[in-house]
């Protein structure tokens, strides 16, 4: 059984949340959370990057010279890889560069990351991320506690906490439904709400 700290809005200790999720150093599988973040990289290219082959660049229909007699080594179309104005051998062609990530796999992920910020210390839980929705008041808050940079995530979606973070240079907010293990790794500390934590929880039990 795993003990975490809840603290209320001023960020001083109010309770606890005791879970049969386990969030021991033995969780921090750093392979899992490596190829999630590989593979969320990965879906959000474009990958429309295209270049014409031989048989789509236009003209190079009338032989470039005649076969014989120039010294020069025989040619078929001006449109060849080899000549100036021809196609692209081998060049990129549009395509989805997206990788599954089967639910084992994420929520194993889910799992490592909450492990590694709780035993890092840099995971805070609060009861309810209180915030009249603005960035200056967000910024003095949370700078003022030394928690930049900081990935926030509340229980709804429309929450003023995650108006208020949305203009912040070093933090990040989203809603649990939308947690995301790369935001997670690539902000130093995860500040989310005791019943956003309840719900990631709910999934990996």
């Amino acid at each position: 059984m795993t003990e975490i700290v809840v603290l209320n809005s001023k960020f001083e200790a109010a309770g606890k949340i005791n879970t049969d999720v386990s969030l021991s150093p033995e969780d921090i599988n750093v392979p899992v959370v490596h190829q999630v973040v590989k593979a969320t990289l990965a879906s959000r290219r474009q990958g429309n990057a295209s270049t014409k082959t031989k048989a789509e660049v236009s003209g190079g229909g009338k032989k470039p010279f005649k076969q014989k007699g120039t010294g020069r080594a025989r040619q078929g179309s001006s449109r060849a890889p080899h000549m100036p104005g021809g196609g692209v051998a081998f060049g990129p062609k549009p395509r989805d560069f997206e990788q599954k990530v089967n639910k084992k796999m994420m929520l194993k992920s889910i799992q490592a990351i909450l492990a590694d910020k709780l035993q890092s210390g840099k995971l805070l839980v609060v009861d309810t991320i209180a915030s009249d929705g603005k960035t200056k008041t967000m910024q003095t808050m949370l700078s003022g506690r030394n928690l930049l940079p900081a990935l926030l995530v509340t229980t709804k979606a429309d929450s003023l906490a995650l108006r208020a973070v949305k203009n912040l240079q070093y933090g990040k907010g989203m809603a649990v439904e939308g947690f995301s293990v790369y935001e997670a790794v690539k902000y130093e500390n995860l500040v989310i709400e005791k019943d956003a934590l309840t719900t990631l929880l709910k999934r990996l039990e």
